[in-house]
């Protein structure tokens, strides 16, 4: 396709050099667990033998319901698996439950696709402090091409996710602070994506599936786990490809990634890659109006740094952020070092765009605080993204992550308006809402559920030791050491 026929904002993404940019598809978002999961269900229950599924997480429920009377998670993808569809799956090896992570709930989940005839494996083939945190799902039809369909976001298929517009909480929460009391309000957001980009998605589960590296690889005690658990070393090989499914919308679609630099390395990325990091760079270049995020953390000055130079550079520009009051953990140890983080780059965004940045936080009808778990940025709706990474160093640079930048037609306007009515309160043919500059204004004024965002403050005497716990184990750098020394991506 030329660049001529290319829509607005195609210049705004990576060089073809970088990353594939695809055009013809049809993106649509889902907001919100509920949705999402209803969603899976419908396209998940439609395959038939000789179909594939192809999906990652980085905690994955078996006991999970879809929805109130639905299938659990497992039950959804071992149906599937029993009639003759292709299932397979990586779930992140995690840490013990005992940490507050998820391994015996990954290796439950793995078991039971494994012994209803899928192969899933527990994948530790990270940095050390790292986590695969990518999450998607792939669906492709034997014979029909056009229904293929895939699914990159934030949202795991675990306890906490499924909540909807209301915001009174997943039926089966997960622990959290207890400022967001017994039943979490959550919101989250996925894109659901049709024609050619499809396979894009794929390739980033194929090219972790063929990593030649054991999947147990330098750890005995993991080695064990996986012996335990029945997980092979090595997985099957995967089929022959299926061809492309046909174009199907006016989106254009760039599959973003981010991998750690380690040893052995990533065969199809041997010094890492940080394709997100220098995507969101390009963008922010380009930005002359707003910046609107949605964010699990927003930390990190060598994030913030990008859009501090987009303030700097352009003074009409405003920058509006939307995070979860508090930490799902802000305990003595865990609370301090998450606060640190965002203050640290709230302020370096203060000093280079003064009251034109807002950072907010949300809350449900009741006065309950929502957590903000979703991963979405919208730049002047034209470029917008939706994915697993958030706005800090691990994400960039450390962990495995995957998200996909989206123009052309109207989709980052409507993904706009859609998430303001919301949060605003508004109906979503509010003609302030087609006015970025009136809705920015709206967020100020705190209207609907929208609250200024102030986050305790980490003392003095907290810093000494808060510092060198951030850096190196709340936000490590995954960068190659010249790389570091150098900066940028």
């Amino acid at each position: 396709m030329s660049e001529d026929a290319h829509p607005a904002g195609v210049d705004w993404m990576l060089p073809e050099s970088e990353r594939p940019r695809t055009p013809g598809n049809l993106v649509v978002p889902r907001i919100h667990g509920a949705d999402y999961f209803q969603r899976l269900c419908e396209v998940v229950d439609a395959t038939r033998a000789g179909d594939r599924i192809c999906f990652t997480d980085w905690r994955g429920d078996a006991d999970e319901r879809m929805s109130d009377d639905g299938p659990t998670v497992s039950e959804l993808m071992c149906r599937a698996a029993e009639r003759g569809v292709d299932v397979r799956a990586l779930l992140w090896r995690s840490h013990t439950d005992r940490a507050s992570f998820s391994a015996q709930e990954n290796e439950r989940l793995g078991e039971r696709i494994n012994e209803a005839g899928g192969e899933a494996l527990l994948d530790q083939r990270v940095r050390r402090g790292g986590s695969h945190h990518q999450k998607m799902v792939v669906v492709r039809h034997a014979e029909r091409r056009e229904d293929d369909v895939a699914f990159v976001g934030g949202i795991d298929l675990c306890h906490g996710r499924r909540d909807d517009a209301s915001h009174a909480g997943d039926p089966q929460p997960q622990p959290m602070d207890k400022r967001y009391g017994d039943r979490a309000p959550w919101h989250d957001a996925a894109v659901e994506i049709h024609g050619p980009a499809v396979c894009d998605v794929l390739d980033t589960f194929v090219e972790r599936w063929d990593d030649p590296t054991p999947l147990d690889h330098r750890n005995p005690y993991r080695r064990l786990l996986q012996r335990k658990s029945r997980m092979p070393r090595h997985p099957q090989p995967l089929p022959p490809a299926f061809d492309r499914p046909p174009a199907a919308g006016p989106h254009v679609v760039q599959v973003l990634r981010t991998y750690a630099a380690k040893r052995p390395a990533f065969p199809f990325a041997p010094k890492g890659e940080r394709s997100i990091a220098r995507a969101y760079a390009r963008a922010f270049s380009r930005a002359r109006s707003f910046v609107y995020v949605e964010d699990q953390y927003l930390w990190s000055d060598l994030v913030a740094r990008t859009l501090a130079d987009a303030l700097r550079r352009e003074p009409g520009l405003r920058v509006v952020a939307v995070v979860p009051r508090y930490p799902d953990a802000d305990g003595l140890l865990s609370g301090p070092p998450n606060r640190f983080g965002q203050i640290q780059a709230m302020d370096l965004l203060r000093d280079a765009g003064g009251d034109r940045v807002l950072v907010c936080d949300i809350e449900n009808d009741a006065g309950t605080p929502i957590y903000v778990h979703a991963k979405v940025c919208i730049v002047d709706d034209t470029w917008m993204t939706c994915g697993s990474d958030n706005f800090n160093r691990r994400s960039w640079t450390h962990d495995s992550e995957i998200t996909c930048a989206v123009v052309g037609g109207t989709l980052p306007r409507d993904t706009r308006v859609q998430l303001w009515s919301e949060h605003l309160g508004l109906d979503a043919n509010d003609p302030r809402l087609a006015d970025p500059a009136a809705g920015l204004d709206l967020f100020s004024a705190e209207a609907g559920r929208v609250r200024v965002h102030r986050p305790a403050p980490v003392s003095a005497m907290q810093r000494w030791w808060v510092m060198p716990s951030y850096r190196l184990l709340f936000d490590p750098d995954g960068r190659p050491l010249r790389q570091r020394v150098r900066g940028g991506f």
